[in-house]
């Protein structure tokens, strides 16, 4: 996997040396909020930096990104595979010191460009909870359409749950058109 640069921001293939970063990242309930509703366990980032690393290793060009703005760590930004041939699932989780500054943005950017132009994916999507306002602004700020709102059946819901989850996504032919 290749390191991705813009302007302000260094992206790296995620690596066995960063569980102390996700551990780092996955302490702080609120950047889970929408995820888990509290902090996980260090056995819990374990056994996610281990699926990571493996799923990271399935597709050429797809996985996980430790985020850098500047010399700092800002978080974790995703762009796995899914079983769906030719698509892939966006995701981001910052640390709260870089919430508000557009970190998210133009990283993902970065995510779906390289998805769309290097890897050669047809479709990205991305799904958070109907009450995550942050997430669903950077889905939108970057192009991606709603496409629905769909209530899964938790054991433990969250609260917000009751408003839904909901996806959004981007075709390589939207892409291509925003960014001609």
């Amino acid at each position: 996997m290749p390191v991705l640069t813009t302007e302000r921001l260094m992206m790296r293939p995620l690596e066995d040396d960063d569980l102390s970063l996700e551990r780092d990242l996955d302490s702080d309930p609120e950047v889970l909020r929408y995820l888990y509703g509290r902090a996980r366990t260090p056995d819990e980032v374990w056994e996610s930096h281990l699926r990571r690393m493996e799923l990271g290793a399935t597709v050429e060009g797809l996985g996980y990104w430790i985020l850098y703005a500047g010399p700092d760590f800002a978080g974790l930004m995703m762009l796995p595979p899914v079983d769906q041939p030719g698509a892939a699932e966006l995701g981001y989780r910052l640390r709260r010191t870089h919430w508000g500054r557009g970190i998210a943005t133009e990283a993902s950017r970065e995510l779906l460009r390289h998805g769309f132009e290097t890897v050669g994916l047809e479709r990205v999507f991305a799904q958070t909870m109907a009450v995550n306002r942050g997430s669903r602004g950077v889905m939108r700020a970057v192009g991606m359409r709603y496409v629905r709102t769909f209530h899964p059946v938790w054991e433990d819901p969250l609260p917000g749950a009751e408003e839904g989850e909901v996806e959004y996504e981007i075709t390589a032919e939207e892409w291509a058109r925003r960014t001609a």
